[in-house]
């Protein structure tokens, strides 16, 4: 019971006030598009920031390209990765002669885990198809509720259910146009036709359910004016990096 209370609150922590989505979106999918594509960008408040243990001396360079340098990375030190390209890590920590942050080449960085690289690789593509996705407002398997929040806004309804291999819950994005409804009457006065609007319904356009399973996104449904790409796309979870 505790752990479905853990999960249910999680999900609800995930979804921003009522009034404050629009605002949030906007920011984040512009903040989005102005980055650089080819660049994996570690939010601030990340709770699971990504930390690399610094094994030798290595010069920081302002830019991912290597062409400016700014100065040298002091070894024996952990420091926090800010962003990553296939190619260069952008960290901030002691330099040789105080702070510094800009971007490290990999022979920098060790790790006792054999698949240290591979599974910094596997972060860097992951991180690529989901700046992709948001960009384009649309959700995959394997996202998080809050990547999904980021992609399609605040959900128009929710629901949280337990069942027998955990918890779950379900997501829906529902596109609603109006429509308005008229009447013909006769003006009493002149004897001649027009129409009056009596009321405006509300006809739903498309939808996007997204189901979760203990905080990963396990199955996507889209009406068919809404399915973009054809089949529902599937990415790796977010991963957990130790060094």
């Amino acid at each position: 019971m505790k752990r479905w209370l853990t999960f249910a609150l999680s999900i609800l922590l995930a979804i921003p006030a009522f009034g404050q989505a629009g605002r949030r979106d906007r920011t984040e999918r512009k903040s989005l598009l102005e980055r650089d594509p080819d660049v994996v960008y570690f939010e601030e408040d990340s709770k699971k920031p990504v930390m690399l243990g610094v094994i030798k001396e290595a010069p920081v360079f302002s830019d991912k390209e290597g062409k400016v340098k700014l100065g040298y990375l002091k070894a024996n030190q952990t420091v926090r990765l800010e962003a990553m390209t296939d190619r260069a890590y952008k960290v901030r920590g002691q330099g040789t002669s105080n702070g510094i942050s800009g971007w490290v080449p990999p022979w920098a960085f060790s790790s006792k885990d054999p698949k240290f690289v591979e599974n910094l690789k596997l972060l860097y593509a992951r991180n690529i198809q989901v700046q992709k996705l948001i960009a384009a407002h649309q959700v995959a398997v394997g996202l998080t509720p809050d990547e999904v929040l980021k992609s399609l806004g605040k959900p128009t309804k929710t629901t949280m259910r337990k069942t027998g291999e955990g918890q779950s819950g379900r997501w829906e994005f529902i596109d609603y146009e109006e429509v308005n409804n008229y009447v013909t009457e006769r003006d009493p006065s002149t004897g001649q036709l027009f129409r009056r609007l009596i009321s405006t319904t509300q006809i739903e356009k498309g939808k996007t359910a997204v189901e979760f399973e203990n905080g990963l996104v396990s199955a996507v449904e889209e009406s068919e004016n809404r399915q973009k790409g054809g089949n529902t796309r599937i990415i790796v979870p977010p991963l957990v990096i130790g060094w």
